[in-house]
């Protein structure tokens, strides 16, 4: 079984749907915690987020997942860190998006719309590639309020801009996904990605961070 761990309902379908197209015959289970990315926006990456990050990883562990992908950005890098505590591989839904970054180019565009994704996606990049932030934070009230086509426009707008001048355009949160539609040239999101890594690395029994 694959958890996940989101922080948005709205990633239920999405994972949920590409799960179901790349391994149908693997089973798996969604937790929904909207309050962990509220909190890490308003307060960062405190103690006590990351004790209740883990709990919520127990809880998908103890319900038989063999391999939970986290799939908030922000919280991404403390899920992983937590896999050998709670004795499941955790992989975090955009590490397989910047290996592939990596590889597609050396000059990266990196866009967020909440600036709490910032610093954990650039985290993944090594030094010999060129990182280009660019945080559309006024984006995010579209998210919250439901609006998902002007949530799209606002991340395409800030991608058109600025890829002429990079080699990939990152678009670091799993909720960005669909403005990729929206936007030429070499563009990469994580659901796909992560699925497509997450099966594989269950069917193998291992896991390679």
């Amino acid at each position: 079984m694959i958890g996940f761990l989101h922080t948005a309902e709205v990633h239920v379908a999405t994972f949920g749907d590409l799960a179901s197209e790349i391994a149908p015959d693997v089973e798996v289970r969604h937790l929904v915690d909207p309050s962990l990315l509220s909190c890490a926006r308003d307060d960062g990456l405190t103690p006590a987020l990351v004790e209740r990050v883990r709990s919520q990883l127990r809880s998908l562990a103890d319900s038989g997942a063999g391999l939970i992908v986290c799939t908030c950005s922000t919280i991404g890098g403390i899920a992983e860190e937590a896999a050998a505590e709670i004795g499941v591989p955790v992989i975090r839904a955009d590490r397989p998006m910047a290996e592939a970054a990596v590889a597609a180019g050396s000059r990266i565009a990196v866009i967020v719309t909440t600036p709490s994704t910032l610093d954990p996606t650039l985290a993944l990049f090594p030094p010999s590639v060129t990182v280009v932030p660019v945080v559309v934070s006024e984006a995010w009230r579209h998210f919250e309020a439901g609006d998902l086509p002007a949530y799209y426009e606002e991340i395409a707008e800030a991608a058109r801009k600025v890829a002429p001048s990079v080699d990939v355009v990152v678009l670091a949160q799993a909720s960005m996904a669909p403005a990729a539609d929206l936007i030429d040239g070499e563009v990469l999101t994580s659901p796909r990605s992560a699925v497509t890594a997450a099966a594989a690395l269950l069917r193998l029994g291992g896991f390679t961070q």
